[in-house]
């Protein structure tokens, strides 16, 4: 087995997880391929839903459904196999039981739980074990970016989503903001909508709008919690939001500390917290720094005035000025989306 070879199969393993997206929180997205010694695949899969089989069972499964003996094998997985008991038995025990020979991990697993536990396990059972390049590990962590933030912060990535004209508007003076941006735009938004754990709004943004904000313009094999901050209680009985597919969250009065309410949601397992909300709440998330990525999408026209894409407080000057840095620029239909997070 060539180094290409282990190369290749990290990036089909990495692809795999992308396909666990929208299904497995809140566990991480996990991938695996096991290889045979000539480089052969004998078998893949990908992490399923929480409580089933973990990436690596899902590819001992798959070799075995094609009728090859993995002993001797290799396996490529894109995050660190699980030592504990949680709702399933450990990976490693999966992967040793199977007279699997070498591992081949992307990253470490950042939950304490394992946290280096799964490969030294690994180890003392005899495998040979391996971490990727920091590439595959970069790559890794990009995907479960939520999943680490959790353990390691305790509290969800946040990604703070907006579409704006080209002079920084989200709508109208009177509030009507559909549909500054397109189709696709709108379809790309429900895909990150679907990375999330939970998306949140404020009572405002329900009154005004009554969006639904699930998740229905890309196919989804599980709804987000939806959750709504209303301190003074006055969600509408027939809101949308509170209609079906997927369960609605209202918070009331009283909990309104921002920082507390990530940390309950961290505790709860949403591991990226997607925001959808009318400016007050955005600048809220931005005073307070808990916006961990800006997605924007922009479109070309020009409003004049409207609402902004978030209310701050005044700065002393331009050098108190929070920073940003570019992640990507992309078209998107006839806009752009725009992807930054804090310097």
């Amino acid at each position: 087995m060539t180094p290409t070879d282990i190369s290749a199969a990290l990036r089909r393993a990495l692809s795999l997880a992308e396909q666990a997206i929208g299904l497995t929180d809140p566990n991480p997205r996990v991938g695996c391929i096991i290889l045979a010694p000539d480089g052969r695949e004998l078998g893949a899969g990908h992490t399923q839903a929480a409580g089933q089989a973990h990436a690596e069972v899902m590819a001992l499964r798959d070799a075995a459904a094609r009728g090859h003996d993995v002993r001797g094998a290799t396996a490529i997985v894109t995050l660190e196999p699980c030592s504990h008991h949680g709702r399933t038995p450990p990976c490693c025990d999966a992967l040793i039981a199977a007279g699997i020979q070498r591992v081949v991990a992307a990253a470490q697993d950042p939950n304490p739980q394992v946290a280096g536990q799964g490969l030294a396990r690994l180890r003392a059972a005899g495998l040979q074990v391996e971490l990727a390049d920091a590439a595959c590990e970069a790559a890794s962590r990009e995907l479960n970016i939520g999943f680490f933030s959790r353990m390691q912060r305790g509290r969800p990535f946040v990604r703070l989503k907006s579409a704006t004209s080209l002079d920084g508007r989200t709508a109208l003076p009177d509030g009507r903001s559909q549909w500054i941006t397109g189709e696709a735009a709108r379809a790309d938004g429900h895909a990150w909508r679907r990375r999330a754990g939970a998306v949140l709004t404020g009572i405002g943004t329900v009154l005004a709008d009554d969006p639904r904000l699930d998740v229905r313009l890309v196919p989804t094999a599980r709804q987000p919690l939806r959750l709504v901050l209303d301190p003074q209680g006055r969600m509408p009985p027939g809101a949308r939001i509170l209609q079906p597919p997927g369960d609605t969250r209202v918070i009331g009065p009283g909990r309104a500390d921002l920082p507390a309410l990530m940390a309950e949601l961290g505790a709860q397992g949403i591991n990226e917290l997607h925001v959808e909300a009318g400016p007050t709440l955005s600048g809220a998330f931005l005073d307070a720094g808990l916006v961990d990525e800006l997605l924007v999408y922009q479109a070309p026209m020009l409003i004049g005035q409207g609402r902004p894409l978030a209310e701050l407080m005044p700065l002393s000057g331009l050098e108190a000025a929070r920073r940003w840095q570019w992640v990507e620029a992309t078209s998107v239909g006839a806009d752009l989306r725009l992807r930054l997070r804090p310097t």
